[in-house]
């Protein structure tokens, strides 16, 4: 199995900050397109199981759009073959002091491009380094 074949890889990191600049601006129709549209989707949030696309989209339509600014590090993506990706971040968020989210996202390359079929976002305690 061919692991971060570049050109790949280069797709991937393209779809994640494609994902990342429509999440801080709230572009949720961005946000629900570079989810699978399908009832197997699954996003775990910090708050909130969702099962199936149609689950997510409430979410997304239903969410304020105040305080979705974040900043990002650590963020690992790793390919496997030419349709699947893993991508790991941490992010912060002014209104979260003293904690640290973590978000990781399972891509797939279907038919209409790169769509992330399973998500997990939680929100921890900072531990200081």
């Amino acid at each position: 199995m061919d692991i971060d074949h570049p050109d790949v890889k280069a797709e991937v990191e393209a779809a994640f900050a494609r994902y990342e600049t429509a999440l801080v601006t709230n572009d949720v129709p961005t946000l629900e397109a570079l989810f699978w549209d399908d009832p197997r989707t699954i996003r775990y949030g910090v708050a909130e199981n969702l099962y199936g696309m149609d689950a997510i989209r409430a979410f997304r339509r239903a969410r304020s759009p105040v305080g979705v600014e974040r900043r990002i590090g650590e963020t690992v993506i790793t390919t496997f073959g030419r349709d699947f990706a893993t991508a790991s971040t941490l992010f912060w968020r002014e209104g979260n002091p003293g904690k640290v989210g973590r978000q990781m996202q399972s891509w797939a390359r279907l038919p209409e491009g790169w769509r992330v079929v399973a998500a997990h976002v939680s929100l921890i305690d900072e531990v200081p380094a």
